[in-house]
């Protein structure tokens, strides 16, 4: 089950009162972007758009780092939207092993176990690919270039144990993307790519 845009707004809104933060930009930038690939290159694009708005929703809970995947992932899959649900498990993890994740491992014993078993079982689908390219792409004040954004990450993180095989699982998902929308999914963005030195 996938919540209606409506109710998805309000959810996020919610979150955005138990934490303020650019976090809550960055979702709506995803979510754009995500409907904007999709709509280009033949996906759903109201799922498309949900699972871009609800990725983050775990930072609900406070200024937290691992720990925001889990809870989103509990949150949603509680109000029985689990589709979007296993998008908070995935968005952190293009190549699928827990210790590529960027920031501090803050989460409980139960979330680690949970996260790990996700991402050691699950086949990713081009939702997941597409959100995690989105999540890589997209910041507070728009879409930048992957690059740009993963310096921002590591500036403010530094360097995860599988850092660079994140990074090239990333330019891999990009190129998909780039075949599926037979052009270069920066050009859908032509003019905030282009303004990023202006930021």
């Amino acid at each position: 089950m996938i919540p209606t845009k409506e109710d998805a707004i309000q959810l996020l809104e919610w979150a955005s009162e138990c934490n303020p933060g650019s976090w809550v930009n960055h979702s709506k930038v995803v979510a754009r972007a995500a409907e904007t690939i999709s709509k280009k290159c033949g996906l759903d694009t109201h799922r498309a758009y949900i699972s871009g708005l609800l990725h983050d929703i775990g930072r609900y809970d406070g200024t937290r780092d691992l720990h925001h995947v889990y809870a989103g992932y509990e949150l949603l899959k509680s109000r029985g939207y689990s589709q979007i649900a296993e998008i908070c498990l995935s968005h952190s993890f293009p190549y699928q092993n827990i210790d590529e994740y960027f920031g501090k491992n803050d989460c409980s014993q139960e979330g680690i176990e949970v996260i790990t078993s996700y991402l050691s079982k699950s086949t990713y689908d081009d939702y997941d690919k597409l959100i995690q390219i989105c999540d890589a792409i997209g910041t507070p004040e728009g879409v930048t270039l992957i690059e740009v954004r993963i310096m921002d990450v590591i500036r403010r993180h530094g360097f995860a144990e599988l850092t660079l095989q994140k990074i090239e699982a990333l330019f891999d998902i990009k190129m998909y993307f780039d075949k599926l929308c037979n052009m270069s999914i920066y050009d859908l963005f032509y003019d905030e790519v282009r303004d990023i030195s202006f930021r």
